[in-house]
């Protein structure tokens, strides 16, 4: 009798292939880590690589010695949850090690204890950040400070990031718009400079492997929201346009709330999710306890994406 076998969502087909969109997205990570070796140096290259081989390490041998199913770490995937949870941590020399346990963390419990790409309801990358920011809040919350362009040394400043700044009272003086949208800003190493991510984001957008709805959506409602905040108190909310170019707005919008897997299917509950994204992040980051709010919405977003999905159901093919 022949078996009817099932794989993992997304169930789209087409030419493309896992690990063609994989890579891709790989290659399109590549500007916001070049810019963060460029602004922090050889500290955001080690992260980098720690985070990712971490990634790929534990899920081979997850794969190979708990679930015993051929491995996958040829598509890609586990190098995208390692530059990711790389991109959401400070590039400091105390997180070297913490690196690894996030890496453990987002593929063992955010990824492989659900079955592995196609299965996990939560971005891993995602969880193995919130996992650190808990565990470790002195080392997340420790900021390295940008000196000039391609520092060598390992041993760095730290400082407040404009978030943080403006959180314990202070309104980020010294900080302008352009230094926030090039990267010239402390912050974790992937998420400093919204022209890069941006980049990224265009290539993904003209290869198809994301649509529009999500990040508009997102970006969008987190600039409404802070602008009204800001016209009723401009000396309590931060100016909109620094909101989305500071912390992991665009980076969340971009590559993290886009993941296929754990974001809604019908471009009207794409919609609906960066709203909620959006809305979420601000009101963390004006009444949460964290001057952050993008990993905390995303995540929660996430749960209810199979409620999204039973309300917004994407078209019947041959309708």
């Amino acid at each position: 009798m022949n078996l009817l076998n099932v794989s993992g969502s997304p169930h789209v087909h087409s030419d493309e292939s896992t690990k063609k969109i994989m890579w891709r997205v790989n290659l399109a990570l590549m500007p916001a880590l070049l810019v963060a070796i460029a602004y922090f140096g050889l500290n955001a290259l080690l992260v980098s690589l720690i985070a990712v081989v971490s990634c790929v390490l534990f899920q081979w041998l997850i794969e190979k010695y708990i679930l015993k199913v051929p491995t996958t770490i040829g598509d890609g995937s586990a190098i995208i949850t390692g530059l990711l949870l790389a991109f959401n941590v400070p590039s400091t020399v105390d997180m070297m090690w913490i690196v690894v346990i996030g890496a453990l963390v987002a593929i063992g419990i955010g990824k492989m204890a659900f079955g592995g790409l196609g299965k996990n309801p939560f971005n891993p990358a995602l969880v193995g950040r919130v996992f650190l920011l808990i565990s470790f809040p002195v080392q997340m919350t420790t900021w390295p400070v940008v000196d000039g362009i391609f520092p060598m040394n390992f041993d760095v400043a730290t400082g407040a990031t404009p978030l943080g700044a403006f959180k314990e009272g202070s309104l980020g003086e010294g900080v302008t718009l352009m230094d926030a949208f090039l990267g010239h800003i402390g912050g974790s190493l992937g998420e400093v400079s919204a022209l890069a991510i941006l980049l990224g984001a265009c290539y993904l957008l003209w290869k198809k492997i994301i649509t529009w709805h999500i990040p508009v959506a997102f970006i969008g409602t987190a600039l409404v929201f802070s602008a009204i905040l800001w016209l009723v108190n401009p000396e309590q909310y931060m100016d909109p346009m620094m909101t989305i170019c500071t912390g992991g707005i665009m980076l969340g919008a971009c590559f993290m709330a886009t993941d296929m897997v754990t974001s809604p299917m019908a471009k009207s509950g794409q919609l609906i999710f960066g709203v909620g994204c959006g809305l979420l992040t601000i009101i963390i980051r004006n009444w949460g306890a964290y001057p952050e709010g993008v990993s905390f919405a995303i995540l929660l977003m996430n749960s209810v994406t199979p409620l999204i999905n039973r309300w917004c159901k994407p078209a019947r093919f041959a309708a």
